[in-house]
């Protein structure tokens, strides 16, 4: 485990969940660490966002990251990578104003997702 600044991890992920972050906020429970793995030249969070963001938010500027030993889906992390970095989502900050309800962060995200897993899905046969 280690320290890094909050400023240096990529959003792999493009919006925040609002009950989810109010929900985590209520509990004060401690965070864990955030997944990290290195895509290319950027170090991306593999998981974590909300504990991310909210760390952020409550004035956090380092946070404890942990390299991340799943077998991850690389196509699918480098399309939401690129997905943030065409919407100027670099680091957790950018969120900031991408907390949505469940409604939306269910069309906006996690049905965008699924369509992309289906369609790498597709292509791979």
């Amino acid at each position: 485990m280690s320290v890094l600044p909050i400023d240096i991890l990529q959003s792999s992920q493009l919006y925040i969940q609002e009950d989810k972050l109010r929900q985590m906020r209520a509990t004060g429970q401690a965070w864990d660490p955030i997944p990290v793995k290195q895509l290319g030249p950027h170090l991306i969070m593999t998981d974590g966002h909300t504990r991310a963001f909210s760390a952020w938010s409550s004035g956090q500027e380092t946070i404890a990251v942990v390299w991340d030993e799943d077998d991850l889906d690389w196509g699918a992390y480098e399309i939401c990578v690129r997905w943030c970095q065409e919407e100027n989502i670099r680091t957790i900050r950018d969120l900031h104003d991408r907390v949505v309800d469940a409604e939306t962060y269910q069309r906006l995200w996690l049905d965008r997702c699924a369509q992309m897993h289906r369609e790498l899905e597709h292509k791979r046969g």
